[in-house]
């Protein structure tokens, strides 16, 4: 059976791909159970060019199909900021609180009206061959003008979700987790692995 590295030191993560993924003939593995330490600098402009980056570096390391992500919210007011930056915005050391909180007082000087945003995936899977194909999720919304709910991480409890009638972190997991910008782009990652499956099956036939 095929190995797929699930690039992230993540396990929480892993558990999720590796409920997606479970009805392919795959054995998901990540980097801490490779032992692989090194972090692969995201020193592109665009999700896709991170996920890129990511995916190739880690199949090129180890030699396996690599599964890379990368994800953030774009606010229309902020010029899509922050964006690839999502992670690390406003710098080291702001845990995820103090990231929203920076949003919240930067769109101060925006009208509420113009606080629309949305949330983007990119998934990348390279294979040692040298190919690499992405697919893309995405969730449109609004940010509020202050959090609300406990449920999620980063900037959830200021991303309100019309159709939902209410932010992404008061969502119960499953709900979110069905509509999210990272489950629309894994679904779709997942249709596109399985047809490499196939091919790759066809041609060592």
């Amino acid at each position: 059976m095929r190995r797929l590295l699930i690039a992230t030191h993540n396990p929480g993560k892993v558990r999720e791909y590796r409920a997606l993924l479970a009805n392919l003939p795959l054995t998901v593995t990540y980097l801490d159970e490779l032992g692989i330490t090194e972090d692969v600098d995201e020193t592109e402009d665009t999700f896709e060019g991170n996920a890129i980056l990511k995916a190739r570096a880690y199949t090129e390391m180890t030699g396996l199909w690599t599964w890379a992500d990368d994800s953030g919210l774009e606010v229309d007011a902020l010029d899509k900021r922050p964006g690839v930056y999502s992670a690390r915005y406003g710098g080291p050391g702001l845990n995820d609180q103090q990231r929203y909180e920076l949003v919240l007082a930067e769109l101060q000087a925006h009208p509420p009206e113009t606080w629309t945003a949305r949330f983007r995936c990119v998934v990348a899977i390279a294979t040692p061959e040298g190919k690499v194909n992405t697919r893309d999720g995405s969730i449109e919304g609004v940010i509020t003008d202050r959090p609300r709910g406990d449920h999620g991480f980063g900037y959830d409890p200021i991303f309100y979700v019309p159709s939902l009638a209410m932010t992404l972190a008061e969502a119960v997991p499953a709900v979110k987790n069905n509509i999210s910008h990272r489950a629309e782009a894994s679904a779709a990652a997942k249709e596109l692995l399985a047809k490499m499956i196939s091919e790759s099956a066809g041609n060592e036939a």
